[in-house]
């Protein structure tokens, strides 16, 4: 069997090596933890992520990374997105620069406010890179329940490469040549998840979360667009597509967060209670940065981080949204009409 590789053994991990284990691939997934190495080969089953779901014999755990990518095709990314650049160091000492990186993690770097892409290339930058995102929880991935999903690489052939890798049945493929608009889809929505997840735990309606949505994917494609990315991507699989499976489901580590919130625990709180990273908080941080520099209006990025760090009462916050200045719904077009 041909050996494909996943770093990282959380939720999305998992379920990306089932996909790949049913096609018949040799899966060697790494992770930092023996004991949840041991455990997941003894049991086939990650019961602390994907409980219920039992693994084939043709994946196998290890902790030993540098086995696990060795004569692999691709090298899967699974890890959260600020533990990327530490396991591309961590591997750049032994990784052949034929080896197909794919990241799955979706997110921006804190500090940095680079897109991964950008974060493997400085670490990896003989490897070609590809990002794999869209509307994909891992517990429905799991259970082979039909799931879409988009490919993106500056180069179209590794793109169709990884397309045909991971295409199945119940797991369809398309490729996207416009990178930076599918990684900031996939991190930005993350940050409206969470708002949304604040609305249902104020006790708020359909009206208040459609609205948060539809500005949301506008306020995504404004800073998308400053950041070189192309605006029709919003408009499919990594951005309105994976804004609507992350707003509306309680697979969602993000909204399920936000509810916390809203409900009235603070952020310790709630991040005890989620028990996973939740990449909307950080994202959060990174997005207010760089709207900031690039002088991109956000509000309702600005209303959340309000909300996480500066103390402030999300009803509050609602009503200072509702009562801004009035405007028109699409400033670009009517600027364009009335030749403003």
């Amino acid at each position: 069997m041909e050996k494909l590789c996943i770093l990282g053994a959380g939720s999305w991990g998992s379920a990306l090596g089932l996909v790949l284990a049913k096609k018949g691939y040799q899966v060697n997934m790494w992770t930092l933890s023996e004991e949840q190495a041991e455990k997941i080969n003894r049991t086939r089953e990650n019961i602390d992520y994907l409980p219920g779901v039992l693994f084939p014999n043709n994946i196998t755990l290890t902790t030993d990374i540098e086995n696990a990518i060795k004569d692999s095709k691709i090298i899967v990314l699974a890890v959260p997105s600020q533990a990327i650049r530490s396991v591309c160091k961590q591997i750049k000492t032994f990784v052949n620069d034929d080896q197909i990186i794919v990241d799955v993690a979706k997110g921006l770097e804190k500090g940095t406010g680079l897109r991964l892409s950008q974060v493997c290339e400085q670490e990896l930058p003989n490897n070609p890179y590809v990002t794999l995102s869209g509307p994909s929880h891992a517990e429905e991935v799991a259970k082979d329940i039909p799931t879409t999903v988009v490919v993106a690489s500056k180069d179209l052939e590794i793109a169709q490469s990884v397309q045909d890798i991971f295409m199945s049945p119940k797991f369809r493929v398309y490729t996207n040549p416009d990178i930076v608009g599918v990684e900031l889809g996939g991190a930005l929505k993350n940050i409206i998840a969470f708002g949304a997840g604040i609305c249902d735990g104020l006790g708020y309606g359909d009206n208040a979360k459609a609205a948060l949505m539809t500005r949301g994917i506008r306020e995504i494609g404004r800073l998308g667009q400053a950041m070189g990315a192309n605006s029709s991507t919003f408009a499919g699989l990594s951005g309105i597509g994976d804004l609507i499976v992350t707003c509306t489901s309680m697979h969602s580590r993000n909204r399920r967060a936000g509810i916390l919130i809203g409900e009235g625990k603070n952020l310790e709180e709630t991040l005890k209670e989620v028990k996973m990273v939740v990449e909307g908080i950080t994202a959060t941080e990174v997005a207010y940065e760089v709207a900031k520099d690039l002088k991109i209006d956000m509000p309702i990025t600005n209303a959340i981080y309000s909300v996480l760090h500066n103390g402030s009462n999300p009803n509050e916050v609602v009503i200072e949204l509702m009562m801004r200045n009035k405007t028109h719904e699409m400033e670009e077009v009517v600027e364009d009409k009335l030749g403003f």
